[in-house]
């Protein structure tokens, strides 16, 4: 079974999202969708199309939780039921909860060290 196919995302937490994003559209060229993060497209001639998304986070948001720290990586995955089922039979902190939508399906598993990670199931085709 494949497992991770690339990073579709970057989430962090920050003092100030709405500011934080401003510099990076002012400084780096960011160009910030209407919820203050980025989305960077890939892909061309023989290679699959995706995304990867840059996002800041106000610094009390518990999306991150139960993670510890003050990212968190989303993966791109192929699979994810597969995936969740593997990873609990290998006895890893799978978060008993995933969510379906037009963005695709999510679904999470705490690393050793605390940090909350992301598994993303892009929608057919993305």
């Amino acid at each position: 079974m494949k497992r991770v196919t690339g990073i579709g995302g970057i989430f962090f937490k920050s003092s100030d999202p709405a500011a934080l994003g401003a510099w990076y559209r002012d400084h780096l060229g960011l160009d910030l969708t209407e919820w203050g993060g980025a989305v960077f497209r890939w892909g061309g001639a023989g290679s699959p199309a995706g995304a990867t998304v840059w996002s800041p986070f106000a610094q009390d948001t518990t999306y991150m939780a139960p993670g510890t720290a003050s990212f968190m990586i989303n993966f791109r995955v192929a699979e994810l039921d597969a995936l969740l089922a593997a990873l609990r039979a290998e006895g890893c902190n799978v978060i008993d909860k995933t969510e379906t939508s037009e963005q695709g399906k999510f679904g999470w598993v705490v690393d050793p060290e605390g940090n909350k990670v992301e598994l993303w199931q892009p929608p057919e085709g993305q």
